[in-house]
């Protein structure tokens, strides 16, 4: 029974279960169908919208087509409208631009070049479409116009602004101030701002498109020319104001600069003031000739500032030329503006070194100190004389060494020369010191040359090598050089006084004479501290000159024994205190005295005439002489002191000890 109830039960179960399925089946068919029917009536619209779709495109796509071809055909009438505006205006270049390039670009240089672009691109169209046309030919007259007028217009700017540098900035630029710290940088602008941009534009524009370098030419020539100008107006200037004041600065510069000192020339050594009165002292001595050869004189600082303005001038003025000329034409431009000026100072150097020359063969050695002073500031300026040359012409760069050869050959010839003519000066019998005292030979290698050795020391011994290699050459090795130079004018010195001493009859004047230059000579070289190199190469100089001033001092002194030998006992009679002298015994006592009386007043005569400049000796060989005199005197009284020899002794006995010791004291006194 259960079991049948259950079958019951899951049957019904089943049956309900396939009712609903089938409820679904149909619900889903009715679905499935009305579904088809809404997929057949989107597919009509579809279809349809097709349909009018092909029907819009067959309708627009003509129209479009025709409307695009309208466009094209529009951008071709503008376009070719355009260009013939354009060829068109070639046609008027010449006309359009007539009035300006004919004007010229003065003033209104942008505007001009614009012009020229016009011109220049009208040429280039007639090149390449009609050569044949005549208007090619009127533009191209027209560019070549405009090119012409350019070019005369950078001769222009360039002539008109380039004006030679002032001497006062010059020597501004080139001077030294001591008192300064930091020395102030003098620029030197040679042509105004504006003017020297529109001379860069025009430069440019010529260079790359002009197709011209002849205003290279114009350039150097033009600048070459103010760079001659201003190396002379600083000549003029210096001799003018050196001449008259010694100032190389005008009241403009102190104005200028009212709380810095004012400026000095480029530095020298004071030395350089005695170079130039040692020059004047051998000049009067050999009685040098005036004119041309006194170049060797009054020359010799204006060429050397001149030397260095060449030197600041022309590098100013390759800062310059750098702006203007293209960089491949700038060395050769340059070697080419400095010519004229290097040339002119070469030539100047060249008439100095004739000079020197005539002047050695005049015998008048003060070319030996107007050539080193000159050559000592080519070669302190050498190397910036060859920086700035750097990438000339080696003809260019030769011109300063060919002349430093030139100089150091006249130089050591001269000094050769002036120690030979001192051995051999012939001044023996006229300008002879009457009174023995330094001769003016003695005086001028003394008190100016060998000074002037002192500063020249490294350039004297140098030019005194027979070797050109003067570069291997050490300074020990020069010192020893210029030290055996020393001794040599010295020997030859001495020999010379030696030789002009005989020209004195006295042979006491002769001693004073030779006295008084040895001293002098020990004296100057002393001071001047060039004793120690004389002593390189001779050990014992100084005490060889005392020996020799000393051995002077025993000859002068050996005159005064024919006064003193009448003081001797020789041939005094032998007598008794009291006892009576016979006449002839009486006769030498009286013959003594006047001896000794007449050989004191002639001597203190003669001598007092004569000088002696060093105080210390003359007061030296003064006491000796006293002392030597005054013990012989009172020794000789004392033994004639109880003699009765004379009737009248104050006729022989003239003079108290004292008195001839005051008689001595006058010696070497021209004003007692």
């Amino acid at each position: 029974m259960v079991h049948t109830e259950d079958a019951s039960s899951r049957k019904r179960e089943i049956e309900e279960k396939l009712k609903q399925e089938q409820e679904t089946l149909s619900f889903i068919r009715e679905n499935l169908e009305k579904s088809d029917q809404q997929t057949k009536g989107m597919v009509s619209i579809l279809s349809s919208f097709e349909s009018r779709l092909m029907q819009l495109e067959n309708s627009i796509i003509p129209v479009h087509k025709q409307t695009e071809n309208l466009q094209r055909l529009q951008e071709n009438v503008d376009k070719t409208l355009s260009c013939m505006d354009h060829v068109i205006s070639y046609y008027h270049v010449a006309k359009d631009t007539d009035r300006i390039i004919r004007e010229g670009p003065t003033g209104r240089l942008d505007e001009y070049l614009a012009c020229i672009a016009k011109i220049q691109k009208a040429v280039e169209y007639f090149q390449d479409n009609n050569p044949d046309s005549p208007e090619l030919n009127t533009v191209k007259a027209r560019f070549e116009k405009g090119k012409e007028l350019l070019e005369a217009e950078f001769r222009s700017l360039l002539t008109r602004y380039s004006k030679p540098v002032p001497p006062i900035l010059i020597l501004d630029a080139i001077g030294v101030d001591e008192e300064l710290e930091v020395q102030e940088d003098v620029v030197l602008e040679h042509l105004p701002e504006a003017v020297l941009q529109d001379i860069i534009c025009i430069a440019g524009w010529l260079v790359e498109y002009g197709r011209n370098q002849d205003f290279m030419n114009v350039y150097f020539q033009i600048r070459s020319n103010q760079l001659d100008r201003s190396i002379k107006g600083l000549k003029d200037h210096f001799r003018k104001n050196s001449a008259s004041s010694g100032i190389l600065y005008s009241p403009a510069v102190q104005t200028k600069r009212k709380d810095t000192p004012t400026k000095k020339a480029p530095k020298r050594p004071d030395l350089d003031l005695r170079v130039k009165h040692l020059s004047d002292a051998l000049t009067e001595k050999h009685g040098a000739a005036s004119g041309k050869d006194d170049v060797l004189d009054i020359e010799i600082d204006s060429y050397i500032h001149c030397i260095s303005a060449f030197v600041k001038l022309a590098q100013s003025e390759y800062a310059l030329l750098a702006e203007i000329i293209p960089e491949h034409h700038q060395k050769k431009t340059f070697d080419s503006l400095i010519q004229e000026a290097l040339d002119n100072l070469m030539l100047e150097g060249d008439n100095i070194v004739s000079a020197a020359r005539r002047a050695i063969m005049r015998h008048d050695y003060s070319a030996v100190l107007t050539i080193f002073p000159i050559l000592r500031h080519l070669k302190m300026n050498k190397s910036e004389f060859d920086a700035t040359l750097q990438g000339t012409a080696a003809s260019t760069k030769n011109k300063l060494p060919t002349l430093i050869t030139s100089m150091e050959t006249i130089g050591a010839k001269a000094l050769e020369e002036f120690a030979d003519s001192i051995k051999n000066d012939p001044d023996k019998e006229y300008n002879m010191p009457k009174d023995g005292t330094v001769h003016e030979l003695t005086s001028n290698v003394n008190a100016h040359f060998f000074l002037c050795v002192v500063t020249l020391m490294n350039e004297l011994g140098a030019h005194l090598k027979t070797s050109s290699s003067a570069s291997s050459y050490t300074s020990e090795f020069n010192k020893r050089l210029l030290s055996t130079y020393i001794c040599k004018v010295l020997g030859n010195l001495q020999l010379n006084l030696l030789s002009k001493s005989k020209v004195y009859e006295d042979s006491a004047l002769s001693a004073i004479f030779l006295h008084n230059n040895y001293n002098y000579t020990l004296k100057s070289l002393e001071k001047s501290e060039l004793i120690q190199l004389v002593t390189v190469t001779q050990k014992k100089a100084e005490n060889s000159y005392r020996e020799l001033i000393e051995q002077q001092i025993q000859m002068y002194q050996h005159s005064w024994l024919k006064v003193t030998e009448h003081l001797t006992s020789r041939n005094m009679p032998v007598f008794q205190p009291g006892a009576k002298l016979k006449d002839k015994e009486r006769q030498v006592i009286k013959d003594k005295f006047k001896g000794f009386n007449d050989g004191l007043e002639e001597l203190c005569k003669i001598q007092k005439g004569w000088a002696i400049p060093d105080k210390e000796q003359r007061d030296f060989i003064r006491q000796a002489q006293r002392r030597v005199v005054s013990e012989a005197y009172r020794a000789f009284l004392h033994r004639c002191a109880n003699i009765s020899f004379t009737k009248n002794p104050e006729k022989y006995h003239k003079y108290r000890p004292e008195e001839v010791e005051e008689m001595i004291e006058k010696l070497f006194d021209t004003s007692a």
